[in-house]
């Protein structure tokens, strides 16, 4: 399938690659965007962005991108840092009093973002129901016992995250953290990235399924099949109290959905535009920047069930999981989203990469299909 939008010499077999993917009938629609030092090399998207193949994908079509917001959060909250209306080191409940309960007094905003607050999760009963209500849900989480000491173990905080990291916002600036974020970074940086979707947008925005056939790697099929036998274990409850599914996509509900660690939309151009500004320093200084893409924690991660490593609020290249590799240098950073979308830089290079799919597969890191164009831009700069 021929590919429309712009690609510059010495890059075209990135555009080969994208093209080749549409080879699979399984494949709908989806964009890839390269910035090397804020300028754009690749911006290319193609397919539908329906599953009745009539509506073409454009350039400004919005793909599902999940937790690919989560730098986002972590940068907002790193700017009220910088003015000195947040400190890293003291406890949540410093800000949070409520926050102290179940024996989370001490967990500090560093832990939460490197993922070793213990507590990743929340337990039963069902919190589904309730998940669209932000007052309801970080009463929950204030309540909710840790599972481990804060500091002594890694645990993905899918959705908690956003909750905390947000909460943190809200308290510390006033204004709800996805209008937050918004307003100081999408907007200034003209990020066609979405935390919650406004109505007059809902057109622009892609179906986005199950892609059939894919096999993930051993660390994917073995998390899944916890999900699907153990409801009770921590991983499980993760990613699914409530949960962040492919079905919950068509719900205009999830489309307007301000969560800052789950609930993003965009463009891949959006995505790598991000990477730019804080590669270019329009974001936050030199000095959070360093400690945003700072080794801060590295091992075993509970949730994922699988070697991880982490900066504040941002993953990092992971040598001893070559399966999930950036596919650029040692020193990427980024964030993935569930089932294909990621956004990443590379510092070393001053590359910035964004890649938005309408099908979903089943690696839960780094999927093949953007690694492959990583790689291609990688090898040609």
């Amino acid at each position: 399938m021929e590919a429309k939008g712009t690609c510059a010499n010495g890059f075209e077999a990135v555009q080969r690659a994208f093209e080749a993917m549409f080879d699979d009938s399984h494949e709908f629609g989806g964009a890839v965007c390269i910035q090397v030092g804020g300028e754009t090399v690749v911006d290319l998207w193609a397919g539908v962005a329906d599953p009745q193949g009539e509506k073409p994908w454009d350039r400004d079509t919005l793909g599902n991108t999940f937790c690919t917001v989560k730098p986002f959060a972590a940068v907002a909250l790193l700017m009220l840092v910088e003015e000195g209306k947040l400190d890293l080191d003291k406890p949540v409940a410093h800000y949070w009093p409520e926050f102290a309960q179940g024996g989370k007094g001490q967990v500090t905003l560093r832990q939460v973002m490197a993922h070793t607050s213990g507590i990743p999760a929340l337990r039963a009963p069902n919190h589904n129901a309730k998940m669209y209500d932000w007052e309801h849900m970080t009463e929950v989480l204030a309540a909710e016992p840790l599972w481990w000491e804060p500091g002594t173990d890694m645990g993905y905080a899918t959705t908690v995250y956003g909750w905390i990291v947000g909460e943190m916002i809200r308290r510390a600036d006033g204004r709800d953290p996805c209008t937050f974020i918004h307003e100081e970074i999408s907007q200034p940086n003209e990020l066609d990235v979405h935390l919650g979707v406004d109505e007059q947008h809902f057109h622009r925005i892609a179906h986005y399924g199950d892609s059939k056939g894919r096999v993930g790697d051993r660390y994917a099929e073995d998390l899944r099949q916890v999900l699907i036998s153990q409801p009770s274990h921590v991983a499980t409850l993760a990613f699914t109290n409530p949960g962040m599914v492919p079905k919950r996509t068509s719900d205009p509900r999830w489309w307007g959905y301000q969560q800052p660690g789950v609930s993003g939309y965009g463009t891949a151009h959006g995505l790598a535009g991000f990477y730019s500004a804080l590669l270019g320093g329009r974001l936050i200084g030199p000095e959070l920047l360093s400690e945003f893409t700072r080794e801060h924690s590295n091992g075993m991660d509970r949730i994922w069930m699988r070697p991880m490593r982490y900066g504040l609020g941002c993953m990092m290249e992971q040598p001893d999981d070559p399966a999930a590799s950036h596919g650029m240098g040692p020193n990427t950073f980024g964030h993935i989203g569930l089932g294909g979308p990621i956004s990443f830089a590379d510092p070393d290079r001053d590359v910035s990469f964004g890649f938005v799919t309408t099908t979903s597969g089943r690696h839960m890191m780094i999927d093949p299909r953007a690694r492959e164009l990583a790689e291609l831009a990688y090898a040609a700069l």
